[in-house]
Parts: C-alpha cells; structure tokens; sequence
C-alpha cells in the first residue's frame, strides 16, 4: 500500500517550492513539475528542468571572445531606452496629418551616407531583396562569379535573385571580373539587365591572381549600379576617432566613398560596424530609393517604432560625432592596447589567478574578413568554459591550447569585477 510520504508531491506544491529558487512564471514552473513528477517526482529533476528553461531564455551576458560583432551574441552591443509615450512613426507635427514611416531615420542616413534618400528595413538581406525586386523583377541582373556568394545564415545570392523575381545573369571568374565583362554581359541579345549588383563577399575571401572591378567603372556603364556593402562603415576616413583610421578598416567598402565614387544605390547592415540595431539601409539616388519604397514588399519588410528610434539616436551620434562615447562596438575599437593591459593586470591581481597575455581580436559578423586587431587578455589554465557560463551574468570566453582566455577588448570596463568575482571562484 503506497503511503502518503510515498506519494509524489502536486505538481502545485512542486511548482511553488521551485518558485524559492527561480525567477521564473508560474506555468513555467507548472510544466517543470508536471514533467518530473511524470518521472518519480524528484525534486532535484524539476529543479534542473527549471533552470535550463531559464537559461534558454534571452539572458544578458559578458562577451569575452575577443569578437566584437559576435553574431551569436546579438553582434553590436547597443543601449537605448525610451518612454512609454505614443512617438511620431507616421504622423506629421508641422501638418497634424498622417506622415512618413521612413522620413525621419531616412533623411538623417542619407545626410551620412551623402546620398540624396534612404529607406530602412528589418535586416540587410531584406534590402537586397527588396532592391532586385524594386528595380529588376523578371529582369537580368549581373553579378560577379566571385561575388555569387553564401554568408551567415544559408544568405545566398543566387536564392536571393530567384525570390526577388530576378534573374541572375554570372559575369567574368570567380578570381578576376573586369568592366569589359559586364559590358559584354549588358551588350548580349539574350539578356536584359536591368542593373549590375556588386556584393561585399563578408567572411569569403580570394587571395593570389585575383581582380575586381571597382564601383568607380561600374558607374560608367548604362545600367544603375547597386554596391551591398554589407558591413555598414559610414565613412572610411572614421572622422569620429582621432588619428588614423585603424588599420584594419583598410579595404572596407564605406557608405560616403561608394556613394561618391558613383553607385546608384548601396545597401548595407544596421548592427555590424555601424554599431546599431539589427536593421537593413538603403540609399542613393531618390527615384531609386521611392521606387523600392513604393514597392509591396516594404511593408512587409519595415521596421518597428522601437527600431527607428534605436537608429535615429545612432544617426544623430554619427551626425554629433559623439560615436566613441555612445556606441559600445566603437568603444571597444578605440581602446589602446596599454588600456587593456592596464585592466588585465588589474584583474588579475583583484582575483589572484590567471596570467596577462596578448592576443588578436575579431571584428565579427563577416567585417574586414581575415582580419584581426591586437588585444589583451586573461588566461587561465584547463578548458573553463562551461563554469564561466554558470556565473551570473554568464561569461562567454574561448579556448585554446589547453586554456580558457577571457580577451578584454570585447568587454565592456563595468564589467571587470564579475570577471574579477568569477576568476576568484574558479
């Protein structure tokens, strides 16, 4: 006969005995319960259930990887906060009626970009796609062989191309495109190409006998030239730092630069090196830009109030030059390497564990591919990962060659006494 102290606990009492140790709601608490008690009852069960639904939620956490646009980690860290008012996404102060979605953010992206207009969408594949259909839909567009490229997340161009409505027209070699073969390409009697699409080739990359063709001579031939330049470098000359711009910028397609030298249109992400929100930009000629914002797809594609906001106060750093002081991704570019090591050393005589060492941080998120900046950071013995990870906020570190290093140009300077803290107890 079973007796009450053999019997399994309600999944009610269960659920409130796991409420002393986890802040999460109660139904969540309840499936938990249901699910031990489903197995025996244990209470230890239920518990770890708990907290791995917990830990699987969007949790905050200390990005010590060295890559500064960790893509895993939500790329460009970004504060922004906002009252809970009602804000102007369509409507019109000076007139009182309904307005704009896009004019706000747009006009200041394109006094940045020196474009003539801007548009913003969800993300920078959602600009490219809505570009070819906009401008090329059953049209042929040309595009470098060694461009035709797949980035993060399965983004490929040619798929890219089938669902805009686009036809995908492949111009010159993987290795070397010169003007001479788009010009062949637009000259055909079997194509009609409507626009010729240069695309920044992220974290793929040709070396050796290689050849490109510069958006300077694209924007000689008779078709608009649309330049995706993906990571979203404002300006090459980053008037917003002192001194040179870092080394590791050169190459790096710019907004105002592609614009200058003659692109039509160029497209690029909101939450790389721009440092902002997940977010798509589009600018360049104003017919072109009305065109993909009259097109259906951009509504479908258009952000919320939350993201505008997010990008206006982004643009207006840019537009102050006040990037260094309100933008976390630039701040963790313009630290020296005497700084870093100032705060390793510090570290690790408040933990009284670990070593300083020197190592090579990452932009991140296909920027500047194969390309590394001098950093600092703190290592410690053995493979670590999984008990940084425990620590609240988690600590995301890396490993290599039998050590767990912490590399502090990604972490934000408020953040060294959790490493100091977490160091101490390991």
């Amino acid at each position: 006969m079973t007796t009450p102290a053999d019997r399994p606990p309600s999944v009610d009492t269960l659920a409130r005995r796991l409420a002393e140790h986890s802040s999460l709601p109660h139904p969540m608490l309840v499936d938990a319960a249901r699910t031990a008690i489903a197995d025996g009852g244990r209470f230890d069960e239920a518990f770890e259930l708990a907290r791995n639904l917990e830990r699987s939620l969007l949790t905050p956490v200390v990005n010590a990887t060295g890559v500064l646009l960790h893509t895993n980690l939500g790329r460009a860290p970004l504060a922004h906060s906002q009252a809970a008012r009602a804000q102007t996404v369509e409507f019109d102060l000076a007139t009182g009626e309904r307005g704009s979605r896009q004019r706000a953010v747009g006009q200041l992206f394109a006094r940045l970009c020196g474009a003539e207009d801007a548009i913003v969408v969800n993300n920078n594949a959602s600009a490219v796609l809505l570009v070819l259909a906009a401008l090329a839909e059953g049209q042929d567009v040309a595009v470098s062989r060694g461009e035709s490229v797949e980035i993060g997340g399965a983004f490929r161009v040619p798929e890219v191309m089938e669902q805009s409505g686009a036809r995908l027209v492949d111009v010159g070699t993987t290795n070397r495109t010169r003007l001479s073969d788009y010009e062949r390409a637009i000259e055909r009697p079997d194509t009609d190409v409507a626009l010729v699409l240069k695309v920044h080739p992220s974290n793929y990359r040709v070396e050796g006998f290689v050849e490109d063709t510069p958006v300077a001579q694209l924007a000689t031939l008779d078709v608009p030239v649309v330049a995706d330049i993906g990571s979203g470098l404002i300006d090459a000359t980053v008037p917003w730092m002192k001194g040179a711009p870092p080394a590791w910028l050169n190459g790096e397609p710019a907004a105002v630069q592609t614009i200058a030298d003659g692109a039509d249109l160029i497209t690029f992400s909101g939450d790389k090196l721009l440092g902002g929100p997940q977010a798509g930009i589009i600018a360049g000629r104003r017919d072109l830009v009305q065109r993909c914002a009259r097109h259906p797809l951009a509504r479908a594609l258009r952000c919320g109030g939350l993201v505008l906001a997010a990008l206006q106060d982004v643009a207006l750093s840019y537009l102050h030059k006040t990037v260094c002081d309100d933008l976390a991704f630039w701040r963790m570019v313009a630290q020296s390497p005497d700084a870093l090591r100032a705060r390793a050393d510090a570290i690790v005589g408040a933990a009284g564990v670990g070593g300083v060492v020197d190592t090579e941080a990452l932009p991140g998120a296909g920027s500047a591919p194969g390309i590394t900046m001098p950093s600092i950071g703190v290592a410690v013995d053995g493979d670590r990962l999984a008990e940084l990870r425990s620590f609240d906020p988690p600590i995301i570190a890396r490993t290599r060659d039998g050590r767990t290093t912490l590399d502090l140009r990604s972490v934000d300077p408020a953040d060294d006494p959790h490493l100091i803290d977490a160091l101490g107890q390991l």
